[in-house]
């Protein structure tokens, strides 16, 4: 039976956690700090919830330089719950902001009816909600929206660059700017978006956006001209330096570089959790109101509790950020990101050494640093299956590509040591000789 030690884990999600996480999480989940209880068992209502509560969020706020004027929320229903969410939420903080622009206009003395007539109107000819369509998760949250609003008819989502359609129908590049078709903002001329959504790492097609895109990176003073980003950052959450105030919303199942599975993270700035209508108004208007365990203003009001929240996978995940800390003291996250830099560069180094036998999928200038997707001689079934059971034979796991896609898949999370990359490494480059020898 093999040692931990002994495994090398490529799994893409659940994904490694470090040795010393798991250690204090097994004594954790018998006796907490000696009461007797378990974390699986504690109130999630107590005072050592709430204590874990709060340093998990003040680890999360060191590591990323969270301002003040951002909540961060703990939830259910990893980041495919949030597709829903960032559409219930920030339609909602859109038709208030419209709202309030009506009551101005009109006069607060003027009948609701009216205000409500006004507003569903916008709604009908002005909503618009973005999306940079550039891998499999970000497909499925412009589906996600484009079903959500289905009741009201088509056209509100916008699908501002599907990378498809300039790399053959296939994941795998992203499109200049230039090319992208965003709603133009009201400065511009244009009625401006809800939000614009972006997945910053695309686990199953390999695609990584390199820093945040130059046309979002901008801010204006006008709440109805700003451009409210939001981001799925799930498979590269806290492997790089992340300038928070940049976005609107930032959330991520835990299950890659956080923590287990069952708690998902989302950072959203606090101003928009209060500016919600009603979900009477909502509803004349002809936009359904946020579902309560979706609601991010009810979930933030009642610190996360609003119903029973997994304290022990917070609990891990708070440990997992202060290993973080304690390993790169004063370095933080830029400490992270170069290992995570590293570590990246010599899985692709060695695929580039052989580029015969291995075919990396994405394009050079968006290839993932967390999620490194290849073929082996073309996507030569018999090839790749081999390399496969090889790999295991040798206990390199967990490397089999995502079953919408097939190949080669290593995914470099955070846990991931340097040794078990340098194994790995090592394999695919005697994979590639020992196949270029001549049969005998």
């Amino acid at each position: 039976m093999p040692d931990r030690d002994d495994v090398a884990y490529f799994g893409a999600g659940p994904a490694p956690l470090p040795t010393s996480v798991l250690q204090k999480g097994a004594e954790a989940f018998v006796n907490f700090e000696n009461t007797g209880l378990s974390l699986a068992e504690i109130s999630h209502r107590s005072a050592t919830a709430n204590k874990i509560l709060a340093d998990t969020k003040a680890a999360l706020t060191s590591l990323l330089s969270i301002p003040d004027n951002y909540e961060i929320l703990f939830m259910h229903g990893g980041g495919s719950a949030e597709f829903s969410a960032v559409v219930h939420n920030l339609v909602a903080v859109w038709v208030e902001k419209r709202r309030r622009k009506a009551v101005a206009d009109l006069g607060a003395d003027k009948d609701e009816a009216v205000i409500i007539e006004k507003v569903k109107r916008e709604v009908r000819e002005s909503l618009r909600l973005d999306y940079l369509v550039t891998g499999s998760w970000s497909l499925k949250a412009s589906q996600e929206a484009a079903n959500l609003l289905e009741p009201l008819g088509t056209g509100f989502t916008n699908v501002a660059v599907d990378s498809r359609e300039s790399n053959d129908g296939k994941f795998g590049t992203i499109p200049p700017e230039r090319m992208w078709n965003l709603t133009s903002r009201r400065s511009q001329g244009g009625k401006g978006s809800a939000f614009v959504y972006y997945c910053d790492n695309e686990t199953v097609d390999g695609v990584e956006f390199p820093h945040l895109p130059d046309c979002l990176d901008q801010s204006s003073q006008d709440e109805d001209d700003e451009i409210l980003v939001v981001a799925d950052m799930s498979s590269n959450f806290l492997s790089r330096r992340v300038d928070v105030s940049k976005y609107a919303v930032i959330f991520g199942g835990a299950q890659k570089n956080i923590g287990i599975t069952d708690v998902t993270l989302v950072i959203v700035r606090k101003d928009l959790l209060s500016s919600y209508p009603s979900p009477s108004f909502l509803h004349a208007v002809g936009v359904w109101s946020p579902p309560t365990i979706l609601n991010w203003s009810i979930i933030a009001k009642n610190n996360s509790l609003y119903n029973t929240m997994p304290i022990f996978s917070i609990w891990i995940a708070g440990e997992v950020m202060r290993g973080l800390l304690h390993t790169h003291g004063e370095k933080g996250l830029a400490g992270q990101e170069a290992l995570a830099n590293q570590k990246a560069k010599i899985i692709y180094d060695v695929l580039n050494r052989h580029t015969e036998v291995y075919q990396v999928v994405p394009n050079t200038s968006v290839r993932s640093r967390m999620n490194i997707c290849f073929r082996v001689r073309g996507g030569d079934a018999t090839q790749e299956k081999t390399f496969l059971e090889y790999a295991e034979a040798q206990l390199l796991q967990g490397l089999k590509g995502h079953r919408s896609v097939g190949g080669i898949r290593a995914s470099n999370y955070n846990a991931v040591p340097l040794k078990n990359v340098e194994k790995l490494a090592a394999y695919i480059e005697d994979f590639a000789s020992k196949s270029q020898e001549p049969s005998s």
